[in-house]
């Protein structure tokens, strides 16, 4: 697969990553604003005090408004594994979309052109490439229910979900404990646990915890 060559849009909205971190995560994002241009805009606003490293458009024009080695203003408060400062270990990747309709060809194919080099430039794994709501459960959503997860995993670009079928009883604290293992390490409730993985993996899913909701966190003998 090609590599893709962003166009420069600077953002003034960055800092040094703090301690000497280095990425280890890309968190996707979707803007949530009514076009690419109007997040453009935002995320370069010295106002607005948001930024990312990049910008994906639904046509697939990249922008790059932060250079990788700085820290953007894009997780905010959240956590994932034993990571508290997201942002000052991550990537930020903004998707333009308003959260409620499918991520355009165009736009998926930039995205998978573009995560290889910088998880090859930091070492970072697939399951390294999370969603903003996987770190910050309750607080954030995106990059969504209309996001294809499955399709970066069968690209190596994500973490694999588990196929196993779920234990035949539905243990909470099992649950969390392997949501954490998974990365979800925000302190919350389970019921905000639930939905965030659901989100990831189930976004379909309603009702109380069930059997299908640890198939993606492992596998069987972590159950049986």
């Amino acid at each position: 697969m090609s590599t893709v060559t962003p166009i420069r849009h600077l953002s003034p909205n960055f800092g040094p990553r703090r301690d000497g971190a280095r990425p280890g995560l890309i968190v996707l994002h979707y803007t949530a604003m009514t076009s690419a241009h109007a997040a453009l805009e935002r995320l370069c606003d010295p106002l607005a005090e948001v930024s990312a490293h990049y910008l994906i458009c639904e046509t697939g024009t990249l922008w790059q408004m932060v250079d990788e080695g700085q820290r953007a203003w894009h997780a905010g408060a959240g956590q994932w594994g034993a990571i508290t400062d997201v942002n000052s270990h991550s990537i930020g990747i903004e998707l333009a979309n308003t959260g409620d309709h499918p991520f355009p060809e165009p736009q998926m194919a930039t995205l998978e052109r573009l995560l290889p080099g910088i998880m090859a430039r930091w070492s970072i794994p697939p399951a390294g490439v999370i969603g903003h709501s996987d770190m910050a459960p309750g607080r954030k959503c995106d990059p969504g229910p209309r996001f294809d997860w499955l399709r970066l995993e069968r690209m190596g670009l994500a973490g694999r979900r588990g196929y196993d079928a779920g234990p035949g009883d539905v243990p909470a604290d099992l649950f969390r404990q392997l949501a954490r293992d998974a990365g979800f390490t925000a302190p919350v409730d389970d019921e905000t646990l639930l939905a965030a993985v659901r989100l990831r993996y189930r976004p379909q899913a309603t009702g109380p915890l069930a059997p299908e909701d640890f198939t993606p966190l492992g596998h069987s003998a972590l159950w049986t």
